[in-house]
């Protein structure tokens, strides 16, 4: 082949050069060991990373890169094969028993899942999958093998990072454990690329583990705007919810846990009511998820603490919606809070901006790039509730706030398309193949 790519150079030196670059991967092994894409977001460990999953697959299939997407299977009675849409499929591998584990009992469950994944690959002919993308730490070590073992690049997403979230914990969390620090580690050196959220979120891959600047690549999650868009507006979201037209409602949606702090919200709304008791009759706080992580230890806490605050009238605890329904949770709030105390990028944010609804966040992680201080909502330095409640007071004094920042909030959200990321991926993974190859080549003389 290299013979006869030299003779064609001498007289067709385009030609030569189409047949020496990398084609873009056309088939993609994408894992997802812990949490399955077929889940709802909101329950147990599913979340931003299930959307994000989901979305990207579904656009990646849109431009002629076909998707394979491995998840432990979580039911007996689950088809080994389910099409997700045209050109993603969902393959869930037997891995450990179905129910009963936790995210901290599955590196024990990795070589199981490796074996799936492999008796996968052994059905099909050589060079089948062109690329290996996995999502958190636990994939990335099968992702690692499977790579190596099938030659092809690994592009790998953190998502979260141990040692980002251990410098973040809230109070009574519990700290990620030596051996994801060591793991992670492992998986940036073994990495061909890394899909980094946020510029913020490259410079921690690289401060805290010595990533090599070149192989990081930032590529912002998008957003469904076709489905999380303002529609029909927030009083008539109000009405199909059974929300009062003229109250105030700061909205949390999102798994319960400490990570996430929907307590500082709760907090905060008690001490809005401690200095304006008058608002007691025209706020509504609805908290949208289920306890999640280490939120499980305690699954009725965040309820016994509305009871002790004195709020309990004044909250209401709804469990974890579909998408479509999520988009009307958005509209129909005043606010969206996100006290959370680390997020790689915070894709609930983007979401109930592109939905017309502002943001009250933590100045944390990828918040900063989501929101536009001042804008879109307002961003807070810590967790202090009587901050939070500061700007909860704007939205109670003036009622076109809410609409002033939701119309910047929604023009802001345009900017993260699925498309524009997926088209951004299919990037990294040609980069991905070039410096794969270079290696190879390199490590044969």
């Amino acid at each position: 082949m290299s013979q006869y790519i030299s003779r064609l150079a001498r007289h067709s030196p385009s030609a030569a050069a189409r047949l020496r670059r990398p084609r873009r991967p056309r088939r993609v092994a994408m894992l997802s060991v812990h949490t399955s894409p077929l889940h709802q977001p909101g329950t147990g460990d599913a979340g931003g990373m299930n959307v994000y999953i989901v979305e990207l697959a579904q656009r990646l299939a849109a431009i002629d890169i076909d998707v394979e997407i491995f998840t432990r299977a979580t039911s007996g009675g689950l088809p080994p094969v389910v099409e997700l849409a045209p050109g993603v499929l969902v393959r869930h591998v037997d891995a450990g028993p179905y129910e009963g584990l936790a995210k901290e009992d599955l590196p024990a469950q990795l070589c199981a899942f490796t074996h799936g994944v492999m008796q996968a690959w052994a059905g099909h002919r050589p060079g089948y999958y062109d690329l290996v993308h996995s999502h958190y730490w636990l994939s990335g070590h099968v992702g690692w093998l499977a790579a190596q073992r099938w030659g092809v690049p690994l592009v790998h997403a953190m998502h979260t990072m141990a040692k980002v979230k251990n410098a973040n914990l809230a109070d009574g969390d519990t700290p990620e454990p030596a051996a994801r620090v060591i793991g992670e580690t492992q998986i940036v050196a073994a990495a061909d690329r890394l899909i980094a959220n946020t510029s913020e979120e490259a410079g921690e891959l690289v401060r805290h583990y010595s990533a090599d600047p070149a192989k990081v690549a930032v590529v912002h999650p998008g957003v469904n705007l076709d489905r999380f868009c303002p529609a029909d507006g927030r009083q008539a979201a109000r009405a199909r919810l059974g929300l009062p037209q003229d109250a105030l409602i700061p909205l949390f949606a999102g798994r319960i846990q400490p990570l996430k702090a929907p307590d500082v919200l709760l907090r905060a709304v008690a001490v809005l009511l401690d200095e304006r008791p008058e608002l007691r009759s025209r706020i509504v706080v609805p908290i949208v998820g289920g306890p999640s992580g280490s939120g499980l230890t305690k699954p009725e806490g965040l309820q016994k603490l509305a009871a002790r605050l004195g709020i309990a009238d004044v909250v209401r605890f709804r469990p974890p919606v579909g998408q479509d329904q999520l988009a009307d949770w958005f509209r129909a709030a005043s606010v969206l809070v996100m006290p959370s105390y680390s997020e790689s990028f915070g894709l609930v944010a983007i979401e109930a901006q592109a939905a017309g609804t502002p943001v009250l966040a933590a100045s944390v992680g990828g918040l900063p790039v989501a929101v536009r201080d001042g804008e879109t909502g307002f961003l807070v330095g810590g967790h202090d509730p009587a901050a939070y409640a500061r700007v909860l007071r704007r939205f109670a004094d003036d009622a076109s706030l809410a609409d002033r920042f939701g119309s910047a909030a929604a023009r802001h959200a345009q900017c993260f398309g699925w498309d524009t990321a997926a088209a951004a991926t299919a990037d990294v993974y040609l980069a991905a193949a070039q410096s794969h190859r270079r290696r190879v080549r390199s490590a044969h003389g």
